[in-house]
């Protein structure tokens, strides 16, 4: 939780000098109301909520399942913006989701390299917060394209949902009495500050700012599908820096989820 507060802020503050660089102010100006609802809702289900429930699924069942979980977001994804935005998908392209999602699936279930004991309480409720944060996830991507819609910046709705998403996490963490310890844990980690400082510019500023691009650009389910990548992606570093034998089964299900991509940029 205080690396997540401290991204946030972070990101910010990367945000709002690429706004001035940009777009000649520090802050989005003459926002229309419309648009502070849809990606300050966006920010609060997405960034908070969302977050909070998935870092739960963690603490009750584990990296494995949780991850699982999440690789459900381009699907719920597809289903919400075909509710709410009416974007429909050809059968080829929803076969595409289908077999990315899959070869993800199948390089997470491979195995959990932090395994807990659960019981079945704990279980239920593990597999119930990883279904939430998914939830929350796609609902906020569909809420920042309807936020996003028209000829707005999309460097401008994205500072403005991070702003509100970081007020409301810094006030939670003014009730619980978090600020002064998230504060004196970073003083006291100063490699651990680099470091998030670090994962702040890949992570909160650039790699939210070109996903909400794809969001605008694309149809929801499928950028969610591109961005549900992740587990895929950190394979060559988990093999060259962290040392890790990648397995057969992963080698597998890489080939499948990238089988499902190159079907989606033909069909698309």
């Amino acid at each position: 939780m205080v690396v997540n507060r401290v991204r946030l802020a972070l990101a910010i503050v990367f945000l709002m000098f690429t706004h001035l660089i940009l777009q000649g102010t520090l802050f989005p100006v003459l926002v229309e109301p419309e648009r502070w609802f849809w990606l300050g809702l966006s920010g609060i289900i997405g960034l908070v909520v969302g977050d909070a429930f998935l870092f739960q699924a963690f603490v009750l069942v584990g990296p494995r399942l949780s991850m699982l979980m999440m690789s459900l977001v381009p699907v719920i994804s597809t289903v919400i913006a075909w509710v709410f935005l009416g974007e429909r998908l050809s059968w080829l392209e929803i076969g595409a989701v289908s077999l990315t999602v899959s070869g993800i699936a199948w390089v997470v279930l491979e195995r959990d390299n932090n395994p807990i004991e659960v019981d079945r309480r704990q279980y239920i409720l593990g597999i119930l917060a990883g279904l939430a944060g998914a939830v929350g996830q796609a609902l906020g991507l569909v809420a920042a394209k309807k936020g996003l819609a028209g000829d707005f910046s999309v460097l401008s709705g994205v500072l403005i949902r991070m702003v509100i998403a970081a007020v409301v996490m810094w006030g939670l963490a003014a009730v619980q009495g978090q600020i002064r310890p998230t504060l004196s844990a970073l003083r006291r980690n100063p490699y651990a500050l680099k470091m998030i400082v670090a994962g702040s510019v890949v992570g909160p500023f650039l790699g939210v700012w070109v996903s909400l691009i794809a969001v605008n650009l694309a149809r929801v389910g499928i950028a969610a599908t591109l961005m549900a990548l992740t587990p895929i992606l950190i394979l060559p570093a988990a093999h060259w820096v962290f040392k890790e034998k990648i397995s057969a089964r992963a080698i597998f299900g890489t080939v499948v989820a990238l089988a499902g991509v190159t079907l989606i940029f033909m069909f698309s």
